[in-house]
């Protein structure tokens, strides 16, 4: 049976106009739960090579035209490649360094179907606000943090950690592979459980207050409710260990969530911080159904990886102590 396809761009404008898609003329009959609510029940696949922000030499172009697109990824799947050896591919000792070779990778290999020069729908020009005088900070520290041996694991970034990161977020943000969300959902309660690290983010929809501002959590506290038939999940709460793109503990973050085929979902998120950014900022990211099941990703913190990181840590330690009591003798 033939399915009838919509451009995500008119998906885009309706979902950020806030009006339920359901009043839209000619709007697609979807499932439903047993107790009415829009099914978003299952596994979507939000993989796209279309790029978060819009790159520099755009300007103000919203879309590629057909060619363009067509040379985008053709350019950008060849940049990506792990496999390439041409003159100015990748040496043998660049493909050590990647760990991974091309059959792991699954960044996708489209943008999206109206050819959006970037996920960022707003500002206009499709580009994160410039971080304040204190995020740069933050982010500073952080980075020196990282340059130098770690003294324990607090000091080391928390998706190398595998407790956040990667393309789980919140907000979640294709990434180089693990690109699923599996939604479960019932009456009261909504959970997402991204493919990439592990856990699942619960969403109460009963109305509960959320929790007091002085408790924090990795994912933040999240509360939903519906709006017409999409899912609006606001997330407050987060740690000072948190952070995306930039982002810092008091980032509201909103994010919508409407059906608007049977195979085809739109996820569309909304950072509001002022701490850390000098504007508001939306990204629109459209999800396809998955007919396969997700798998474990086995990403667990305490793994051998960041056990040898804090081994060579102490051993160059050692050695810098050594080194300072041979010098002390020898110049006394």
């Amino acid at each position: 049976m033939g399915k009838r396809k919509t451009p995500i761009a008119v998906f885009a404008i309706v979902v950020l106009a806030g009006t339920p898609l359901a009043a839209q003329q000619g709007a697609p009959e979807l499932d439903r739960t047993p107790w009415g609510a829009p099914d978003l029940r299952g596994v979507w696949d939000f993989r796209t090579i279309t790029p978060l922000e819009r790159p520099e030499e755009l300007g103000e172009q919203e879309r590629f035209s057909g060619e363009e697109a067509a040379e985008f990824e053709q350019r950008t799947l060849a940049r990506r490649n792990k496999d390439r050896r041409t003159e100015d591919g990748l040496s043998a000792q660049a493909d050590v360094a990647n760990a991974y070779n091309q059959f792991w990778w699954d960044y996708g290999d489209k943008l999206t179907e109206d050819r959006r020069t970037s996920l960022v729908v707003d500002p206009p020009d499709g580009r994160i606000p410039e971080l304040t005088q204190a995020a740069k900070q933050r982010v500073a520290e952080r980075t020196a943090a990282r340059r130098r041996p770690a003294h324990g694991p607090e000091d080391r970034g928390v998706a190398e950690r595998c407790i956040l990161g990667f393309n789980a977020g919140p907000p979640m943000s294709p990434s180089a592979y693990n690109n699923n969300v599996q939604i479960f959902q019932t009456e009261e309660t909504v959970a997402l459980l991204v493919e990439m690290v592990h856990d699942s983010r619960i969403v109460p929809l009963d109305g509960r207050s959320p929790l007091p501002e002085d408790v924090r959590q990795w994912r933040g506290d999240s509360r939903g409710h519906w709006e017409g038939d999409t899912l609006v999940v606001v997330t407050t709460n987060f740690t000072d260990q948190t952070s995306f793109r930039g982002s810092g503990p008091n980032m509201r973050l909103t994010e919508r969530f409407t059906r608007v085929e049977q195979d085809r979902l739109v996820y569309e998120y909304t950072i509001d911080d002022p701490e850390s950014f000098t504007g508001r900022w939306t990204a629109v990211v459209p999800m396809t159904r998955n007919p396969l099941p997700m798998f474990e990703y086995a990403c667990h913190e305490g793994n051998y990886g960041m056990l040898n990181l804090l081994r060579g840590a102490r051993a160059e330690d050692a050695e810098a102590e050594a080194a300072a009591r041979a010098a002390g003798t020898s110049g006394g």
